[in-house]
This record gives structure tokens, C-alpha cells and sequence, in this order.
């Protein structure tokens, strides 16, 4: 429970929280059932602080049609509590859409819908987490020598304010990644951006004629339908430097490497078999698309060509070199690899659909970050329980949500093992906890001794 400490000192949160999506909300769903189960001494306090105004998860990316590529089952509570109230059965029931999902014989719901579920069920645990408040800082409180809290700086529209922690829990999310040396702008959009952007080409004088989109993966070819089929009289460039799509693998086998077992064979793992499984599997994720959906943009294509009227384009074993942006109009420079022939294209937009990349677990630390230890190539260290390795000066547990893809392997940023990895974190902090308790009652010689095995 929180400490309170005398004069003007920030109580003590067994657990602070930076960031508030998926992840940290299916930690605050863990943590309120733990609390409702125990008595007032035994509970977990905690708090999550969000930049963002209210709950918001890939908002740019929520294309009408498009599906989930992870099963309803997989939500945020089911694979750790399959009778939690937060369970997407549970939204379905309380939307009155419950007999008709099931009717739909249906694993993968629409990522609209699945969003909603996500706005629903951190509107519930709503009491723990401020919005709209932005950690800039996080500095050590040093008793003794040793690091026994940490002090996180909020900014928020009414000021900077500090809230103490014993530990925190990162889930900042992922960045989108543009290729080196092109920027974001009007003409020139990340996929992350489209749904925001697109809506003001609408009323555009003259309407949109071209699009030019970049990438080979999932986000790439559905952003490539929903131009073709949202502007009718625009032509669509897919550019990437495959041949063509790659199906995703997502046959019942190799989905085991999503499995919670999986990232215990994974972290145990040595380094050049942790290199191989992730270059056996990347296929389950990494730049690879649904097959339902290469088959629709292979036959609008093709239909195109029999009509005469060819609006779907793919520039394949490509790659666009340059992008020149100007006020009414893009031209991207396109290269072939086959030939090293380069060819220009004057679009309205370029869409990079470049992926993303997991920001900085440290970036937030300060001196805190010094604490933290790294492998030989530079990497943070972070032990099973997604806790990151530090000095034993640093008695505070500072857990990642992201950023564990070389320990913990491919389930990393995705959906398919956060319930199971907020339920270990959870187990974790009490376990730590009990471990504090029973060394503060130990002779202080007793714990010294302890200390060092």
C-alpha cells in the first residue's frame, strides 16, 4: 500500500506506469483483480500516467474492414483468467453482440472492434491512470547509499509534479520507422498516419490521381486496398523489393512459437539459437501478409488488366530512393534492382509502410539508466520476469512491456502473450516484495552475508 512520508514527500506507489496502452492497461486489469482478492495490507497500489488525451491504440490504422491477426482468445485477460469480467466475451455480452459474433464463426474480429474493446476495458480500471500527463524524468531516491525509490516527473497542462515508486513498469509502445533520410510530411505520410491525413483529400481540387505506397507487409497491402477502393478514379503504386507478398505462416504448428512455453525455450535459449528461431519464424509476423487479402489484390488486378482500366499497380523488386515533396504534388525516385534503372513518379501521396520500431526503454532514466546493465553487444539486460538487470545498489524493479524481442523472443510487441506476461510481472513485484519484507526483519549482518550469493 502506499507510504506516506513526512512533509511535503510524494507517496510511495507500490508501481508506477509509463504509457497506457494495450499492455499497461491489461497490467492495471491484473493488478485491480489481485486487489479485489486480498485485504487492504496485501494490495498492489498503483498509477499509469498517458500522454495521450484518452486511450488510443494504432488510431491511424483502423481501416474499416481490416481484421485482427490474432485470435479473440488472446485478449487481454482470457490466457491468464479465463473467467475475468475484462474478457472480450465479456465486451461482446455487455455490447448485446455476444450471439451474433459467435454466429459470425469467426476467430478474428475487426481491428476496429477490437479497439473498442480496448477503450472499454481501460474505461474500467479508468481510476488508475491520469491522461494527458506526460513522464519527462525519472531520478533516484538514494536512503543509505542505495537506490530505494524512484521519482517520476509528470508534466501535465498544470505543471510538473513528482510521484514516488518502488517500481515501474514501461509500456511507451512502438515509433514508426521512416527509411533514412526521409521525413514526414504533408505529402509524404507514414502508414501510421492515414486514417488522420486521408480524409482531407476528400474535397481536394483536383482530386487525388496517383498514390505511391511503400512496404511489403501487412500495413502496406491493406493500405493499397483501402486507396484503390476509397479514391475510384486514383491509381495505386505498390512499391516493395520482393517479387511479390509473402504469405504470413500461420498454420497451427508454427503459431506455437507465440505459445507462453515458447518464450521460456526462447530466454533459455543460446544467442545463436535464439538468431535461428527468430529467422525460422519471422515469417508468423515480420513484412508478410494475409493470404485472403494477396489473393483479393492479385484479382483486382487482374480484372483491371481484362477491363482495360488498370488503377492497381505493383512495382516489385524495387525500392524508392528519394522523395522530393513539393506544394501541390511528391515525386518519388523508384529503382529497379533488377536493372538499376531509376524512374520517377509524380503522386499526391507517398505512404511509407516502414514498420515501427520499440522506443527506447532507457531513454526516460536519466543517471537510473547508468544502473542498468547491458549484454556484450549493447543490449539491456533483462531477466525472465522482464525485469532489467541492474547494480545492486538499484533495489527498485524496473519492468519492460516491449523492447525484449533478443530475450524473450517475437511475442515481444505483440498481443499473443500479454496477459500471461503482465500476470508474471504482477507475480514478480510480489514476490519481490515478500523477499523485502523478510530481509528488513533479518539482522542487518544476516542480509549483508545473504547478499552476495
Amino acid at each position: 500500500m502506499s507510504q506516506g512520508l513526512p512533509g511535503d514527500t510524494p507517496l510511495v506507489h507500490d508501481l508506477i506506469g509509463i504509457g497506457f496502452g494495450p499492455s499497461n492497461v491489461a497490467m492495471a486489469i491484473a493488478l485491480s483483480e489481485h486487489n479485489s482478492k486480498v485485504g487492504r495490507q496485501d494490495s498492489v497500489t498503483a498509477h499509469f500516467f498517458e500522454q495521450q488525451a484518452s486511450f488510443g491504440w494504432h488510431r491511424g490504422m483502423l481501416i474499416d474492414d481490416a481484421t485482427m491477426q490474432v485470435s479473440f482468445l488472446k485478449d487481454l485477460v482470457t490466457l491468464r483468467n479465463p473467467a475475468s469480467e475484462f474478457s472480450f466475451l465479456c465486451y461482446l455480452q455487455s455490447k448485446g453482440r455476444l450471439i451474433d459474433f459467435i454466429n459470425h464463426k469467426n476467430l478474428f474480429p475487426l481491428r476496429v472492434e477490437f479497439h473498442d474493446y480496448f477503450e472499454w476495458a481501460a474505461a474500467k480500471v479508468d481510476d488508475l491512470v491520469s491522461y494527458g500527463h506526460e513522464v519527462v524524468a525519472v531520478t533516484p531516491y538514494v536512503h543509505d547509499g542505495a537506490v530505494e525509490y524512484l521519482d517520476v516527473t509528470v508534466r501535465s497542462g498544470e505543471g510538473l509534479a513528482v510521484h514516488r515508486a518502488r517500481n515501474l513498469v514501461i509500456g511507451t509502445g512502438l515509433r514508426p520507422v521512416m527509411p533514412p533520410g526521409v521525413e514526414r510530411g504533408d505529402r509524404v505520410w507514414h502508414n501510421s498516419d492515414l486514417l488522420r491525413k486521408v480524409d482531407g483529400l476528400e474535397s481536394a481540387s483536383p482530386p487525388p490521381s496517383r498514390f505511391v505506397v511503400v512496404g511489403a507487409g501487412q500495413s502496406a497491402a491493406e493500405n493499397v486496398a483501402y486507396l484503390h477502393r476509397r479514391f475510384p478514379d486514383a491509381e495505386v503504386c505498390a512499391v516493395f523489393s520482393r517479387y511479390g507478398y509473402s504469405p504470413a505462416d500461420d498454420s497451427s504448428f508454427a503459431n506455437r512459437i507465440f505459445d507462453p512455453d515458447a518464450v521460456d525455450d526462447f530466454f533459455a535459449a543460446p544467442e545463436e539459437v535464439k538468431n535461428r528461431l527468430m529467422a525460422y519464424h519471422g515469417n508468423t509476423n515480420y513484412s508478410v501478409v494475409d493470404i485472403d487479402l494477396i489473393d483479393d489484390l492479385y484479382r483486382q488486378m487482374y480484372r483491371e488488366k481484362v477491363l482495360g482500366t488498370e488503377r492497381l499497380r505493383f512495382l516489385n523488386v524495387s525500392r524508392v530512393t528519394g522523395v522530393e515533396e513539393k506544394p501541390d504534388s511528391v515525386r518519388a525516385t523508384v529503382r529497379s534492382l533488377v536493372t538499376d534503372e531509376e524512374s520517377e513518379l509524380d503522386a499526391d501521396v507517398v505512404v511509407f509502410a516502414t514498420g515501427y520500431s520499440p522506443a527506447d526503454p532507457l531513454g526516460l532514466l536519466g543517471e537510473v539508466g547508468g544502473r542498468c546493465l547491458r549484454d556484450d553487444v549493447g543490449r539491456v539486460r533483462v531477466e525472465r520476469d522482464y525485469r532489467i538487470s541492474t547494480d545492486p545498489g538499484l533495489r527498485c524493479g524496473i519492468y519492460l512491456q516491449g523492447g525484449t524481442e533478443h530475450t524473450h523472443g517475437i511475442t515481444t510487441s505483440l498481443l499473443s502473450n500479454t496477459a500471461i506476461r503482465v500476470g508474471e510481472i504482477l507475480d514478480s513485484l510480489l514476490d519481490r516484495r515478500v523477499k523485502s519484507t523478510s530481509d528488513a526483519s533479518r539482522p542487518a549482518a544476516e542480509v549483508a552475508e545473504g547478499a552476495g550469493g
